[in-house]
């Protein structure tokens, strides 16, 4: 920030087209800094980190092109922008696009396998760095190098793309710095401190990251436009808190695993393991105690505390999904929440806390609410 003279000029506000909005061009500027990468937009235009990554995909592929995922099933809101396995209007599929995806082996990328499924007409190899809604492992920054450079030898001209929700500040390094093309995210997870209201990335390569802002504006207008409507001091600030905010889940992520592996439940990651992101995985095994779960979090929450989560047909998802978040941000995933699809093996995720002493007393509670596993 202080190398790029971040000002207060540049926290004043922009209306209507927003030309020439000094605050949205230096944020873009910060974001790139920070990433080590040519270009980076950054908007509130942004709905979700599935609308940032759903913008990339559809700003890059053309008809008859090919994507692959390295990382098995992505995330069930990804599922729905593909159209492959849950068939929606819009997709990628509806586009022409073609996609195959390479199984995991015990939770983990087939690194092995990659030679033999990337081809010389692959255009996206698409990356997912948190678990989603699986209990498969994290990647590791070293995890995404490996497969960044096993993807450039079998063709330099695949775009490497990192699916980067939940990562940023969990690792010294970011995936554009031992590879990746470009990576996408939302601003109400880690790298918006708990302060962003909404909003989120695209950063990368220069052509690419043009090519995605065409697609979130209008062909020709690009990254010009987008009116920052009173957000950008909370966009700084939030991002100057990010790395300190991204610790706390860190320690409350590693607290859970410890308190919940002592009642017998299985934690991915366990409390002793390198993390790759800021999700902690409990199996709870029963769909009445993961409800129970997500209401004891709602319960010990600062806002709407009040209120009984229930399962519900949430929009880009197949099974009914029950969500705790008693957050200041609607669904801010780096405050902390929970959630899960009631589906086996009926597992809770559980993420964020913009301080470890809330979180402790929260995961203590729910912990007595709970109880052993049986």
């Amino acid at each position: 920030m202080r190398e790029l003279k971040i000002s207060d000029a540049h926290f004043k506000t922009s209306t209507g087209y927003a030309y020439g909005d000094i605050g949205r061009e230096k944020l873009d500027e910060l974001f790139a800094k920070i990433f080590h990468a040519e270009s980076a937009l950054v908007r509130t235009q942004f709905v979700s980190g599935t609308h940032a990554l759903a913008t990339v995909l559809f700003g890059i592929l053309r008809p008859n092109d090919e994507i692959v995922s390295l990382t098995g099933e992505p995330y069930d809101t990804m599922q729905t922008v593909i159209g492959y396995k849950n068939p929606s209007a819009g997709s990628l599929k509806e586009f022409g696009i073609n996609y195959r995806e390479l199984d995991l082996i015990g939770g983990k990328v087939n690194f092995s396998e990659i030679k033999n499924f990337v081809g010389k007409k692959t255009k996206i190899a698409l990356i997912q760095r948190s678990r989603g809604y699986s209990m498969r492992d994290a990647l590791k920054i070293s995890d995404i190098e490996k497969i960044c450079a096993e993807v450039k030898k079998i063709n330099p001209h695949c775009i490497t793309f990192v699916d980067n929700c939940y990562g940023e500040f969990v690792e010294k390094f970011e995936p554009i710095e031992v590879g990746a093309d470009i990576i996408a995210g939302s601003l109400i997870k880690n790298i918006g401190g708990g302060l962003a209201p909404t909003g989120g990335y695209i950063v990368g390569k220069k052509n690419l990251v043009e090519l995605s802002s065409y697609r979130l504006t209008a062909p020709g207008m690009g990254d010009e436009l987008g009116a920052s409507l009173g957000t950008p001091r909370l966009l700084y600030q939030g991002l100057f808190f990010a790395p300190h905010v991204t610790a706390q889940a860190l320690k409350s992520a590693i607290f859970a695993a410890g308190i919940f592996s002592k009642l017998g439940y299985k934690t991915s990651p366990a409390p002793d393991e390198i993390r790759g992101d800021i999700i902690q995985a409990i199996e709870i095994g029963m769909p009445e105690k993961l409800i129970k779960f997500c209401r004891a979090i709602q319960n010990f929450s600062p806002v709407d505390s009040f209120a009984a989560p229930e399962a519900w047909d949430m929009p880009g998802y197949e099974d009914k999904i029950i969500m705790a978040a008693g957050t200041f941000v609607q669904g801010a995933s780096i405050e902390l929440s929970a959630d899960g699809p009631i589906r086996p093996p009926y597992a809770v995720y559980l993420q964020g806390g913009l301080t470890f002493e809330h979180a402790k007393i929260a995961i203590l509670k729910t912990a007595e609410i709970i109880g052993k596993k049986i």
